[in-house]
């Protein structure tokens, strides 16, 4: 496996008259099967196995049907586990409990088994779960793919929010992923997003339990194309170029967050995580440019550096990639239509985060407006599916009405990503 790499600015033309010019700089990363000679051992083309963590809810909300389907989801998974796959599964109510310690899959009936003794009872403590999951993956996580999946249908009553937050960072520390899903309406999203974000996941929404078998299979397709881990971007930038102070850097795709940078020495460091086979996962950056003499001017570089589970090599660079500016005295815009796709795909996720405040401090009014205004972002992007949710949210703020559980949760996922994209 390697790093497909490719960089590309909002407009690489600029305004040589400029004192200052803005650009977005967009970095595309993707992991690709190497393409070798025939005869050659595809030694280099493989992927790791997969080190999975079934962190699941099973608290007293979670009795009937909610059980039920988890444990179907779940065993459905098991299915779909490749001999030679590692698995733990965490139960957690008010308290969590190992019910299968890290091991290989080598007899998948007994697991579906250990599976089926889940049963509803007890309050909720997210962050309890979490530890013993981070625990029992940590055990496999040497040449794996490690990923954890945290399914929750309630609020962390009995748990510490801000502690499940520091052992999503301790995971990706360690080189664990953690993936959230939330269940029905009673979760709180801000919580499992914070998660999922810290831990280099995704978010899924299970709106109704009888959708649960299909989002836990799309989520294991996910990370099934994943070929390579611990993925940082390094950006270098040439003097009078500066990264924005404010929000610097996010990602775009395949789901919008915002990044931290770490400066060291006069190069960027963001930590991006896993990387899919042939879908690429899209950074941008915010750069300001100084005035520079006029002709084609090297602003930055870019590097990825990554690990090769598959090979069990670490720290592994990718090639570096100059971003070129043409500094022009005729200056005329020439916008890139792919990376002004992907400024809208932000503008949509920082819109409705807008309305969510507002909406969060009574001002219904306001809400109204800004989610009215991504709802135009999102069509403007071709986005159908998150315009109609935001214009009919939109709607019903400006009729009185409030916004029930389902209407949030569902404004926050289609903020995040494109519905039904996978």
């Amino acid at each position: 496996m390697r790093v497909g790499l490719q960089v590309a600015l909002s407009d690489a033309s600029v305004d040589v008259a400029q004192p200052l010019s803005q650009r977005q700089l967009s970095v595309s990363m993707s992991a690709i099967r190497e393409t070798l000679p025939a005869g050659i051992a595809d030694e280099f083309s493989r992927t790791a196995p997969l080190n999975l963590c079934l962190i699941l809810d099973h608290s007293g909300s979670m009795s009937g049907r909610s059980i039920d389907t988890i444990r179907q989801a779940a065993q459905r998974l098991v299915d779909r586990l490749s001999l030679g796959d590692r698995i733990s599964i965490i139960g957690f109510d008010h308290k969590a409990k190992v019910l299968v310690p890290h091991q290989i899959v080598d007899n998948p009936a007994s697991l579906k088994l250990q599976i089926n003794q889940l049963k509803a009872s007890g309050g909720t403590a997210i962050d309890e779960g979490l530890r013993l999951g981070v625990e029992e993956m940590a055990k496999g996580k040497q040449g794996t793919i490690s990923q954890a999946f945290l399914l929750t249908d309630g609020e962390n009553e009995h748990g510490d929010n801000d502690r499940c937050l520091k052992l999503a960072k301790l995971a990706t520390g360690y080189n664990l992923t953690i993936n959230t899903l939330g269940l029905g309406d009673a979760w709180n999203q801000d919580v499992l997003e914070s998660i999922a974000d810290a831990g280099g996941g995704a978010m899924s929404y299970i709106q109704n339990p009888e959708e649960a078998v299909a989002e836990f299979s799309r989520l294991l397709n996910r990370v099934q194309s994943i070929g390579l881990t611990n993925a940082h971007l390094l950006l270098s930038l040439a003097p009078g170029v500066r990264l924005a102070e404010l929000k610097p850097v996010s990602q775009v795709a395949p789901d919008t967050i915002e990044l931290t940078v770490l400066q060291e020495g006069s190069q960027s460091i963001v930590r991006l995580g896993d990387l899919m086979v042939e879908v690429p996962r899209i950074i941008l950056a915010n750069l300001y440019l100084n005035q520079m003499a006029a002709g084609s001017q090297a602003i930055a570089q870019a590097q990825i550096r990554y690990d090769d589970p598959a090979t069990n090599a670490e720290g592994l660079l990718s090639e570096k990639i100059p971003v070129y500016a043409d500094y022009l005295s005729d200056f005329q815009p020439n916008p890139n239509p792919d990376v002004q796709q992907q400024i809208l795909a932000l503008g949509k996720y920082r819109q409705t985060k807008i309305a969510e405040t507002k909406l969060q401090q009574g001002d219904m009014a306001g809400a109204a407006t800004m989610m009215q205004t991504a709802a135009k972002t999102a069509l403007q992007m071709g986005d159908e599916g998150a315009a109609t949710v935001l214009q009919q949210n939109a709607t019903r703020l400006q009729s009185g009405e409030e916004l029930s559980e389902g209407d949030r949760k569902k404004t926050r996922m289609v903020s995040k990503t494109t519905l039904q994209a996978e």
